[in-house]
């Protein structure tokens, strides 16, 4: 899997940081969906939010647990800036985390190291995690995103999605915990038209991080066969748009 540059990520989800929150409905899903994963003794104490993004989840890993400190960790600066300032903010790398070894009991992260080496962000992961603490990751596989790869390569040779680690990848990545488990479902969204649904993914920042992507217009010809070949797959909801999502929890 070819990671895109990390300036190019940083630079989207920057411009992506006023719009986000209006956005992340499936985000926001997820969130939920992995907080499900979690045992229901666990007390973590410090809780690191990997991607944290405008911080939803924060609210939510508060709500569950009470007395924890939480840390907010984002690439994008101007994403870090929509979290509360009482909240400890850090920016940086996913893959180089500025964390102590064995400092947290929660590592968290929803729908960001698809963005990263997964390999390389889980060992931080299991590095900064305390023996006995827990992992819990929501990244995305490869059938994310499938209408719209469909829909444009009907116009254009361009790749205009990531491609996206297996279920089992992803369970090869996290080699180092134990007690894995790895579920896989779908979240789908639908749009009443395709320009509401480009719009919805520009607005989450995941528009213009992978390589291959367009970077001229397209032609009037061309949008107008990606119309048609999205079309074809409206269901009474709308267009489609599906977000292979793969939940991974372990312990280290």
């Amino acid at each position: 899997m070819n990671q895109p540059p990390k300036e190019r990520i940083r630079r989207a989800f920057e411009g992506a940081a006023h719009s986000y929150d209006g956005a992340a409905r499936v985000q926001r899903v997820v969130c939920g969906r992995l907080a499900l994963g979690l045992p229901a003794m666990m007390t973590p104490g410090i809780v690191l939010d990997v991607g944290c993004g405008t911080g939803y989840a924060l609210q939510l890993l508060q709500r569950r647990f009470p007395p924890a400190n939480l840390i907010a960790f984002d690439l994008s600066p101007a994403m870090l800036a929509k979290v509360p300032p009482e909240r400890h903010r850090l920016a940086g790398d996913a893959e180089h985390l500025p964390l102590a070894t064995a400092a947290v009991g929660l590592y968290w992260s929803s729908l960001t190291l698809q963005w990263c080496n997964l390999p390389r962000a889980l060992a931080e992961a299991h590095r900064v995690l305390w023996p006995g603490g827990r992992l819990a990751v929501a990244t995305l596989g490869p059938g994310t995103f499938a209408e719209l790869r469909a829909a444009f390569a009907a116009a254009d040779p361009h790749r205009h999605t990531l491609d996206f680690l297996t279920p089992e990848a992803v369970a090869a990545a996290a080699a180092g915990f134990v007690d894995v488990r790895v579920g896989r479902e779908a979240q789908v969204a639908y749009y009443p038209d395709l320009k509401s649904l480009l719009r919805a993914i520009k607005e989450i920042g995941a528009n213009q991080v992978g390589s291959g992507r367009r970077t001229g217009l397209m032609s009037r010809g061309a949008w107008q066969r990606v119309e048609a070949a999205y079309e074809a797959r409206r269901q009474p909801a709308g267009l489609p748009l599906t977000y292979d999502v793969i939940l991974l929890h372990g312990k280290k």
